[in-house]
């Protein structure tokens, strides 16, 4: 998995900002959505200009068949990797004082299903959802293959590899700067600011 990500050209350390928002996208390895096993984040600046980092979790659980058959990550390629304390730790400041974009609802809610299993404070940052900005700008999809990633890589000619975080976050980065060009404008709450930091504190893990 190691020389995968690397043939992806994920940055190995997350970038510093600030930027004019993140796209966040995890994996999972079961049915929990609090089994998180990769984060994968966009980084978008003031230019439209994007970074991308991928990160593996040791979700401290199985692995699902049907996951790592969807997204290539099974325990083996995971030895090694922090858990998720550790992992999301160290992106807390990052995440917490920039505005978020997911594609679908999921990444949110796997990442507050992750902190409560943890005893983890969950970032307060505002999230977008790039599928009701998709419904927006291409509103012909409608019942023609809907506002799915796989849908857009096809009606957009994006190009991403389906199921990876960090190529996930990407393409809902992608569909939002997209479809701020055929909307006409750029989404106004979508902006680069100087949040106060909240300090992350390590709670007992349940």
């Amino acid at each position: 998995m190691a020389g995968h990500l690397n043939r992806l050209k994920h940055l190995k350390t997350p970038p510093s900002g600030p930027f004019r928002f993140i796209a966040l996208d995890v994996e999972t390895a079961g049915k929990s959505p609090g089994s998180i096993c990769q984060i994968g984040l966009c980084f978008v600046c003031d230019a439209g200009t994007t970074q991308t980092y991928s990160v593996l979790v040791d979700p401290e659980g199985p692995f699902e068949v049907f996951n790592s058959n969807l997204h290539g990550i099974s325990a083996k390629t995971v030895m090694g990797a922090g858990t998720f304390p550790a992992v999301y730790g160290a992106l807390f400041e990052l995440l917490n004082t920039h505005n978020l974009v997911q594609h679908s609802t999921f990444d949110e809610k796997a990442m507050t299903s992750a902190c409560a299993r943890y005893g983890l404070p969950m970032i307060t940052s505002h999230w977008t959802n790039s599928v009701t900005i998709a419904r927006q700008a291409w509103p012909e999809l409608k019942g023609n293959g809907g506002h799915g990633l796989a849908n857009l890589k096809k009606h957009l000619g994006l190009e991403f590899q389906h199921h990876d975080a960090g190529e996930d976050a990407r393409a809902s980065a992608s569909v939002i700067l997209r479809a701020e060009e055929v909307l006409g404008t750029p989404l106004s709450h979508l902006k680069t600011n100087r949040q106060l930091a909240f300090q992350f504190e390590s709670h007992s893990v349940i």
